[in-house]
Formats: structure tokens, C-alpha cells, sequence
């Protein structure tokens, strides 16, 4: 009788056995380049994940600039929960003409909750700017060297990060409680 069973994509889970991830193109340039990373594996979307130190980001995101990677399409920051690490992520893309799927890589930078900083890569792709600036509101990410690190969504005096998910609202109660 023949093995009629479907080879496990790569990635998967077959058993107790996990198939190895082979580190995409970004990963393996970075290798090739002695550039600090980790390769996180791929999105649902395809896109290639990349972590990157926070003092490894400014060197990491010039190389990755120089590369072409020159439209920063996505910035932007998420809570992996209370008391866990905050994450500061880059979506960049290589445009260039004639393009009908430019790549794409994700770049993610964990940083301890107590005191999240990472160097802002407004330098490097201007457009990270305002993201920068409603990340910082509303995580409190610090982005060290951003020419104009403020709250854009809260008022300047506000308490606190609204995002973060271990954060709570001054004098809120909920409604069923009120009966």
C-alpha cells in the first residue's frame, strides 16, 4: 500500500516534530552582512518577521534603507499584555519601478515595559514621524532622538498610556455597576 499522506508544509507541526522555517531573504542578508537580528518566521500575510534589538534598530533600519527598503508603509506599537513586553513594529517596503509585489519585511522590537526606549528612525524614513508621536501616546514608547516627541491624540497633561492593557481609567465605572 502506498503513503498516501500529504508532506507537512513547511513550519507546520507534524507530531511532536516541528518542521523547520528556512529564514527568508531579509533574514539571510542580514546574516550574510554580520547584522544582529533574529528571524521570526513569516505573518499570515507572507511577510517575512524580523526582531532586531532596540539598540541594533538605527544600524538594522540604514542597512535595510540602503537596501531599497525605502517606504516605511507601517509603524506602529502593541502590548503583548499586562506586565509583558511592549512591541514597536516597522513595516518596510522595496519600491521600485515596474513593481507588481514589491517586498515586504517586518521589522519588531521588544522593549521592557518599565522603561520602553528605542532610538526613532525618523532619519532614516520620514514618515515615521507622526506614527512615532501616536505610538508615544498612546504606549509610551520614548522615541530617543524624534525632533518633536508629543501627545497628538491626548491632552498633554493626561496620566497614563490608553493602549496599554494593564491601563486603567481615572474615575471610570462600569454602567451595570451604577444600579
Amino acid at each position: 500500500m502506498e503513503n498516501t499522506e500529504t508532506p507537512a508544509p513547511e513550519g507546520a507541526q507534524t507530531g511532536t516534530e516541528i518542521t523547520p522555517i528556512e529564514p527568508g531573504p531579509t533574514s539571510r542578508w542580514l546574516a550574510e552582512h554580520d547584522l544582529p537580528h533574529a528571524f521570526l518566521g513569516f505573518a499570515l500575510d507572507g511577510v517575512e518577521l524580523v526582531g532586531v534589538e532596540p539598540e541594533h534598530l538605527p544600524m538594522v533600519g540604514k542597512a535595510l534603507h540602503d537596501q531599497g527598503y525605502n517606504y516605511l508603509r507601517l509603524m506602529c506599537g502593541y502590548d503583548e499584555g499586562p506586565g509583558e513586553r511592549l512591541v514597536s513594529v516597522y513595516g518596510l517596503t522595496h519600491c521600485y519601478d515596474d513593481a507588481d509585489k514589491p517586498p515586504e519585511v517586518r521589522l519588531k522590537v521588544f522593549l521592557d515595559r518599565a522603561d520602553p526606549r528605542v532610538s526613532s528612525v525618523y532619519w532614516i524614513w520620514k514618515a515615521a514621524d507622526w506614527q512615532e508621536r501616536e505610538t508615544y501616546d498612546m504606549y509610551g514608547i520614548v522615541y530617543e532622538g524624534h525632533p518633536n516627541l508629543i501627545r497628538i491624540l491626548n491632552m498633554e497633561d493626561m496620566v497614563g498610556w490608553p493602549l496599554r492593557k494593564d491601563y486603567v481609567t481615572p474615575g471610570f465605572y462600569e454602567v451595570q455597576d451604577a444600579f
